[in-house]
């Protein structure tokens, strides 16, 4: 008779198939099959702070230096961010949910013609050759010149596409998708494809958390709702699953939770809170029994943790958190422990100063060799 699953079980698988033996950039990336984007550095972009702990030698802005390079594409799924460019044919053509006014429409045409004429486009260019008038709100607060905003929306709509970015900002050129099969049985294809990759990013998955994710879905595919919601109410024939502690937990069909050859990295992690073993904010507390907050958008007098802290993970715990800054060069670091206190064991000190060394590298480090894109 088969030993039941535990949560010890779950907790280390899914530490062990996510921050898995650092390989090349490329490679990470396809692993990973989607690397969540966001704009804060605190003390990295989300983005650079997840390649960092899956990436040989990997330093901040290394993905988007190379990004033209690398075969990957800028675009929504659950969240914002970066994609292997063959996930295109399942998110698009994309039917938002919101169809574009006669106005609107005519105003991208216009901007699409001028981006196709110059073969890229920076938003500075777009906004001067037409001068587009108003201001709109932006997404993380403040707002954005309405032909950004304009740019942002042909992009998710899939009229461009981001060649690369310049201090940041994006430069687009034009884009086009190829016609779809739209009978019935592609469509599901195309959805258990996406939602395949849900559950390979983010398992072992509690049954809520992957109704909550394919939920977040209608972001990148909003025209495959029906498809992906029935791939969900499948879910027990297509992947790996067992009732743990009350809840069922979702695995690919192909990887064994019980099994022993799991050996999480047995050093010391700085995750990003965007990271895929600390995203699902409900799994986190079922594995590790405390509850982590981002709260870098909440007012400062009333946060606990502080504006953007990684959570700490050593061995197979999560001990508690750090927010890290770079001053002049130096790292600076603040730790909060759910325990109160750090571990007295000197390994725990030696793994957390081995853990800072390496940021310091992963923030100011750019002296390395440089490699061919496949190598690195």
């Amino acid at each position: 008779m088969a030993t039941p699953l535990t949560l010890d079980d779950l907790r280390r698988h899914a530490i062990a198939r996510s921050l898995f033996k650092p390989m090349t950039l490329p490679a990470a990336v396809r692993r990973l099959g989607f690397v969540q984007a966001d704009p804060m550095r605190a003390p990295a972009r989300a983005q650079d702070l997840i390649l960092f702990q899956r990436v040989q030698d990997y330093r901040a802005g290394d993905l988007e230096r190379r990004y033209e390079r690398l075969g990957l594409e800028e675009d929504a799924f659950v969240n914002y961010g970066f994609v292997p460019r063959d996930m295109l044919a399942l998110l698009h053509p994309r039917t938002p949910r919101q169809a574009w006014d006669e106005d609107t429409t005519q105003r991208a045409r216009a901007v699409l013609d001028f981006v196709r004429e110059r073969g890229l486009a920076h938003p500075r260019e777009v906004g001067e050759a037409f001068a587009h008038h108003g201001r709109v709100a932006g997404y993380w607060g403040g707002d954005l010149n309405a032909s950004t905003r304009l740019l942002d929306h042909m992009h998710y709509h899939g009229w461009l596409r981001v060649r690369r970015r310049e201090a940041g900002t994006r430069v687009y050129e034009a884009m086009s998708h190829a016609e779809q099969d739209d009978s019935p049985a592609a469509r599901l294809a195309r959805a258990q494809a996406l939602v395949d990759a849900i559950v390979a990013l983010y398992a072992p998955l509690p049954a809520p958390s992957l109704g909550y994710l394919v939920t977040l879905l209608r972001y990148g595919a909003p025209h495959l709702a029906v498809e992906t919601r029935a791939v969900v109410q499948a879910a027990r024939t297509r992947y790996g699953h067992a009732v743990v502690d009350g809840t069922t937990w979702f695995w690919p069909a192909d990887e064994n939770p019980a099994s022993r050859r799991h050996k999480p990295h047995e050093g010391l992690r700085l995750l990003a809170p965007f990271d895929p073993v600390a995203w699902d904010r409900r799994r986190f507390e079922m594995l590790w029994g405390w509850a982590y907050r981002f709260e870098a958008y909440v007012p400062a007098p009333r946060r606990t943790m502080g504006h953007y802290a990684l959570p700490l993970l050593w061995g197979e715990q999560m001990l508690g958190w750090a927010n890290l800054r770079l001053e002049r060069g130096q790292l600076r670091h603040e730790l909060g422990f759910v325990a109160g206190r750090a571990p007295r064991d000197p390994a725990f000190r030696r793994a957390l100063d081995d853990e800072l060394a390496r940021f310091t590298e992963f923030l100011t480090g750019y002296g390395r060799a440089a490699g061919s894109p496949e190598e690195r």
